[in-house]
């Protein structure tokens, strides 16, 4: 019988040559913008920093070390990452030409980590979303030259949600590649209440992650793009817990089944999630809501936000059965990259 692997979806890298780039040219890569966000890279004795939400960050070797990425992930006995670039080098917010001459370094910078180690590790592309046509040419792009099955981005757009009518051509594009979209979040729509304590993150990220799912499943999105996959990082946000509300609405509220027919709980099923809800009854109750053929592993390496050892977090969730395991840990995952055994 053949081992069974273990795939996390949810690992973050800054190749090597994106960091080269915005070490040589930082105004390119808004260092002296308005966002202030994690744009620009410093070289203090050797150790690279950056600045990310206005603090001044080691990165971690993890992140541009592919080396350093494989031997972690030999400790925490994962197999197979999909690797995506960490959220605040999204670099959304840049002017369009500079946002895919950013896109495409990362896009590359990842082929090249791919191809260095292709048994363990597998691309997601980024996207210059601040334009619809680069976007589309910059994926096609990718998926042409380096078979990348997925593409990684924010729950929304430098303020605008991922629903609105602009990005359609890009999501319907990924649909028609069979690509699936990985869900992250790096700034939020919502600000009040959450300055101080970490609350953008802890609040804010699963805030912004609820109204992308909410807005895509209302708007009649989903009901357009009926092959589209989506895997939302952090468990879904709040999406899986809060459910049942959006079914009361749909059905009660004129204005919530405006755009669909189709019910909340019905559209829910459409998405994915990962396991990463730092909660082992929050966990059980995930997969008691969609099922563990829609869960896989998220690790979130290298950030401390995320899990050092995906695998004994698995462990700890309530009577979880060794069919769900082996959903949530690869067959699940195998599906999403196209890779079913």
């Amino acid at each position: 019988m053949q081992k069974m692997k273990s795939i996390d979806l949810h690992s973050h890298v800054v190749p090597p040559n994106i960091l080269a780039a915005m070490r040589a040219d930082p105004d390119r890569f808004g260092a002296k913008g308005k966002s202030g966000n994690g744009v620009k890279v410093v070289d203090r004795d050797g150790i690279l920093y950056w600045e990310t939400n206005n603090r001044l960050t080691e990165i971690e070797r993890m992140l541009y070390d592919i080396d350093a990425k494989i031997a972690d992930m030999d400790r925490m006995r994962i197999d197979i990452s999909g690797i995506s670039v960490a959220p605040p080098t999204y670099f959304y917010e840049l002017p369009a030409d500079d946002g895919l001459h950013a896109s495409k370094l990362h896009n590359d910078g990842i082929a090249e980590m791919v191809a260095k180690y292709p048994a363990r590790l597998r691309g997601m592309a980024t996207l210059p979303m601040q334009n619809a046509d680069a976007a589309i040419a910059e994926l096609e792009r990718v998926v042409k030259n380096y078979g990348f099955k997925a593409v990684e981005m924010g729950s929304s757009i430098e303020g605008e949600l991922l629903a609105h009518e602009k990005f359609r051509p890009i999501l319907r594009t990924i649909e028609q590649l069979g690509c699936f979209i990985f869900i992250h979040p790096n700034k939020c729509l919502a600000h009040g209440g959450m300055e101080g304590f970490e609350l953008f993150n802890t609040i804010g990220f699963p805030l912004d992650e609820v109204i992308m799912a909410a807005h895509l499943m209302m708007s009649g999105a989903l009901d357009e793009m009926k092959s589209l996959r989506i895997l939302i990082a952090h468990g879904g946000g709040y999406v899986p817990y809060q459910i049942g509300r959006f079914e009361c609405a749909h059905r009660h509220r004129p204005a919530a089944s405006a755009a669909t027919k189709t019910s909340p709980r019905t559209l829910l099923r459409r998405f994915y999630f990962d396991a990463l809800t730092h909660d082992p009854k929050a966990l059980r109750y995930l997969i008691e809501q969609v099922g563990a053929d829609r869960v896989v592993i998220g690790s979130d390496n290298p950030f401390d936000m995320g899990y050092p050892d995906p695998l004994a977090e698995l462990d700890k969730v309530p009577q979880l059965t060794a069919d769900e395991r082996a959903q949530i840990c690869e067959k699940t995952a195998l599906e999403l990259l196209g890779e079913n055994r």
